[in-house]
């Protein structure tokens, strides 16, 4: 899958779970980011209100609902709610300044 290769680029220990809850048991379609649940679209059209609400629906555990999706010939792209982004936002500034305050 095209999405588990682009990860493993970043170094990331990816791969790609049986659909419909299949062998693993898991509605993810990548697994791999922790606390991240992903829902991987690969289509020209795609109903992003319909399949953020199938990720979040799907997701269990906490994880952070997502949908990873690219058209032809296009970047891919990360939709989530908000809410979620400003949660991995804030750790990533928490980061940052604590990096800053090493720095000095």
């Amino acid at each position: 899958m095209e999405l588990v290769h682009k990860l493993k680029d970043y170094g990331y220990d990816c791969r790609r779970t049986s659909q419909f809850c299949g062998n693993t048991g898991q509605a993810d379609d990548v697994i791999g980011l922790d606390y991240i649940h992903i829902e991987c679209k690969r289509v020209e059209k795609l109903n992003i209100d319909n399949a953020i609400e199938q990720a979040v629906r799907d997701t269990k555990d906490d994880k952070i609902p997502t949908v990873f999706h690219r058209k032809n010939r296009k970047d891919w792209l990360v939709t989530m709610k908000l809410d979620d982004f400003m949660k991995i936002y804030n750790e990533y500034y928490s980061s940052m300044k604590l990096a800053e305050r090493s720095n000095k």
